[in-house]
């Protein structure tokens, strides 16, 4: 496989820690890498001296002279005030880019349902996002580099991802880095996988799921090293103990080599290991919704959010939520909550539950933002009993990841992930019985969840949770329903599977609805490729059709186009003039044909809003 580019000697620090430390690697051609590790241990920082956006303390970047590297930041990098058209395509005119089967694939993928005429400015965060993954994605790269992509994507967004970064090169071809918490895509499209930790870099073979068992061997033989370390280091300090005062040469020496034995240990590294706290006992009932409909909250007439849904949830239940972006996953969950109240139906509590809400935004520690991490539990309890053992307040914040210095950090300071935490502990310390929790993947490391995930895997309550992490969903809960932006619940007894099934069968049917509520012209609607159109549903059945013919005849002519070329140049070579002319009058036959077909799949997609 040829290389493509690399770092040497990579060092770099911020005031008086080091990020990383001599930290060399490459990526070749062929190379699906995913990078992991803890938020802070400089997983962004080496992506974007690979890519060339900032430069090292020491060390160097090579890449070859002639590879083409694409690159996608965590922040808005979009003109704001672009329109969402001009950001993506810049100025090129609508038959040039759609004449390219792989960027009308892109869009379909990404920006099906955003106004191709908003400016970047009035779109949503998730919009936003794939609006610049779209643009990344059209264009020819050798390496793409990308810091977060999943974030803001929903589950069909990342199974897209996931299928378009599989399918772009060949097997031996091309390469990418990708910064991702979302370990089912880890999974799904890495063949490499490098963990950032102590300012250097460990490479593992395979995905997510290889580099866990690889790391579970390489802690334990690790583990088998320190036992054996500890017993001789045991061995020289009982020898010193019974040494007498007077005999200091001997000790002396000792006391050498125990340090030597210990010299090289490294600091141990943050563990989060969440206990199972105690909960209140739940009653026969817990929460149901019987025959509930909600009219949409912005008052629309005719519109349902949910219509006529039934919902049950028994004690210890875990129900895991997926669905479009605005179908309404957190507003079920705050009429659960018993936040809001239904447009008709009944919600029935029972007695003895005791209700706690993850939200997305964690606004919940605003109110507390001026104490410490330790001042914010001791507020709810200053001893715990976890496992039969009694714990203080700050042992227990601490076997959460903070350390002794910060618990002592103002909550103001906290970073996203950190907050996260902390807000979960708050709620868990509170023993409720009925937990829901909406996105609570945001901003956490893939160690994070893992510790996360065990102490919900053993919690004995029932469980209710939202989430675009299908690798959250599957391991902590038993069953999912789906909210697919119709005002009906689904069960889904194949998962997440079927959710995305469902989601292309209503695609395809054109029963499409609960979108991200892309924003439409002043006028309430746009002429854009992805504008709503108010077609009939046999209009776009018809349109649906006429593009994948035209896709077909596109390919066919695309293939003809390139043997017309190949015989021309024959001809040419050969001075046969009179055949060039006959084949380059065919070429013209067949660029008038390949143009009348773009302008039909144009007027096709706008029928579509795609």
């Amino acid at each position: 496989m040829a290389h493509l580019l690399g770092g040497e000697n990579l060092t770099v620090s911020f005031a008086t820690r080091t990020v990383l430390d001599g930290v060399t690697l490459g990526l070749e051609d062929g190379d699906r890498i995913g990078m992991v590790g803890r938020n802070g241990d400089g997983k962004s920082t080496l992506m974007r001296l690979l890519a060339l956006r900032s430069t090292p303390d020491s060390g160097r970047v090579t890449k070859r002279g002639d590879v083409n590297v694409g690159y996608l930041d965590q922040g808005d990098v979009l003109d704001g005030d672009l329109t969402v058209g001009a950001a993506i395509v810049g100025d090129r005119a609508d038959h040039e880019w759609a004449a390219n089967a792989k960027i009308r694939e892109v869009m379909g993928g990404l920006v099906g349902d955003v106004d191709w005429h908003a400016n970047v400015h009035a779109l949503s965060g998730g919009q936003k996002r794939r609006v610049a993954l779209a643009k990344l994605l059209i264009e020819d790269h050798d390496v793409i580099m990308l810091d977060e992509p999943t974030n803001h994507l929903d589950v069909e967004g990342v199974a897209w991802l996931a299928r378009h970064l599989k399918t772009r090169w060949r097997a031996n071809q091309g390469a990418f880095l990708v910064v991702t918490h979302d370990r089912w895509f880890l999974d799904e499209v890495c063949n490499y996988t490098w963990e950032v930790h102590d300012a250097m870099v460990d490479m593992f073979d395979g995905g997510y799921a290889a580099y866990v068992l690889a790391r579970a061997e390489r802690d334990r033989t690790a583990a088998v090293v320190e036992n054996k370390r500890q017993q001789l280091v045991k061995k020289e300090l009982a020898w010193l103990r019974r040494g007498a005062p007077a005999r200091t040469a001997k000790p002396k020496f000792r006391i050498e080599a125990a340090n030597d034995l210990i010299a090289d240990v490294p600091d141990p590294r943050d563990s989060v290991a969440l206990s199972k706290m105690a909960t209140a006992r739940l009653g026969k009932d817990v929460l149901d919704l019987e025959n509930v409909t909600l009219d949409f909250l912005d008052g629309d007439e005719g519109q349902k959010l949910f219509d006529n849904i039934t919902l049950r949830l028994a004690p210890g239940e875990r129900l895991g939520l997926v669905g479009v972006n605005g179908a309404g996953k957190s507003t079920l969950l705050k009429l659960l909550n018993g936040e809001i109240q239904p447009s008709s139906g009944k919600v029935k509590r029972g007695k003895t539950v005791v209700t706690a809400v993850l939200t997305q935004d964690v606004k919940e520690l605003d109110e507390v933002s001026d104490l410490r991490v330790i001042e914010v539990i001791e507020r709810e309890k200053r001893s715990f009993s976890v496992g039969g053992k009694e714990f203080t307040a700050g042992q227990l914040v601490e076997q959460l990841g903070f350390t002794k210095e910060k618990q002592w950090t103002p909550v103001s300071d906290l970073s996203g992930g950190e907050r996260r935490r902390l807000q979960l502990l708050r709620l868990l310390v509170g023993e409720p019985n009925v937990l829901m929790l909406d996105e609570p993947t945001n901003d956490l490391d893939t160690d994070t969840l893992a510790a996360v995930e065990d102490v919900l895997d053993g919690w004995p309550g029932t469980l209710v949770v939202v989430s675009h992490d299908r690798y959250l969903l599957e391991r902590v809960t038993d069953n999912q329903m789906a909210l697919l932006g119709d005002g009906k619940l689904r069960g889904l007894p194949g998962g997440v599977d079927q959710y995305l099934e469902l989601r292309e069968a209503a695609l395809a049917s054109g029963a499409v609805g609960g979108g991200s509520g892309a924003p439409t012209s002043a006028s309430g609607g746009s002429s854009g490729p992805a504008a709503p159109t108010g077609a009939s549903e046999a209009e776009k059945r018809e349109a649906r059709k006429d593009l994948n013919r035209i896709d077909r005849q596109l390919g066919k002519i695309s293939q003809q186009e390139e043997k017309l070329h190949a015989q021309m140049a024959a001809k040419s070579e050969s001075g046969d003039f009179d055949a060039l002319g006959e084949l380059n009058a065919k070429l013209r036959e067949l660029l008038d044909e390949k143009e009348g077909l773009e302008l039909e799949w144009l007027e096709a997609a706008e029928i579509l809003g795609e």
